[in-house]
């Protein structure tokens, strides 16, 4: 089964004789074509959740497969591998960097994993003009809104073609239209291209665009 799937999984820290328990077993499965939110106040264990889905970080206990591969056994090389194929990040920030336009930002994403062929730059194309920035190829960040921005950090995440795309709190810095408008495109892209979507957030406005609602307080995953 293509997408994401957490089985019982627990994540401990352990300082000198305090154990913190950061994730309580907890399961989730999210199919390609879903859009999945997680909500819950600070500390209550979102970050930890997205580390170990995004294979930042390794569970101490439980399962994690993403694409039927499961990634506790892999090398860091393979795990690597893992983030930059199979798994689009979205952060609170947009994290462009200052010196690329609009189109290298995406085209970096193919750098990082080969080289830069005609296909990938159509691929980047597409995918901008699709969001509504087909006339801001060859901006620089500074000469966008903090909206424009977001869609930009929105379509870098889906260049690689991934199966999962994992969104941090991606309307933390956005007013209410430019929020409505960025959770929107994230729910329509991850339909249109089939992705398995977990987004993480504070803003209870913008779970009408998810399939499923979940509630994760002190490391405990609830459905809504």
């Amino acid at each position: 089964m293509s997408g994401i799937k957490l089985t019982n999984v627990t994540k401990l820290y352990q300082e000198g004789d305090f154990k913190t328990i950061a994730l309580d077993n907890i399961s989730l499965n999210v199919a390609s074509g879903e859009f999945v939110a997680i909500i819950g106040p600070s500390g209550s264990g979102k970050s930890t959740f997205l580390s170990i889905a995004g294979a930042l970080l390794q569970a101490s206990e439980g399962q994690v497969v993403i694409d039927n591969v499961d990634i506790a056994s892999l090398s860091e090389r393979k795990l690597s591998e893992v983030r930059l194929a199979k798994i689009g990040f979205i952060l609170q920030t947009s994290n462009l960097l200052p010196y690329l336009t609009v189109m290298d930002q995406l085209l970096i994403v193919k750098k990082m994993s080969g080289s830069i062929k005609a296909a990938d730059r159509e691929h980047a194309k597409e995918l901008l003009t699709e969001i509504g920035l087909g006339k801001k190829l060859d901006k620089y960040p500074h000469q966008l809104s903090g909206g424009e921005r977001q869609r930009t950090a929105i379509a870098r995440a889906f260049m690689n073609d991934p199966s999962i795309i994992l969104a941090d709190e991606p309307t933390a810095n956005l007013d209410t239209k430019r929020a409505h408008e960025v959770v929107s495109l994230i729910a329509k892209e991850v339909k249109a291209r089939n992705k398995a979507a977990v987004m993480v957030t504070h803003d209870e406005r913008m779970l009408p665009y998810c399939d499923r609602v979940y509630r994760i307080e002190d490391g405990r995953l609830t459905e809504e």
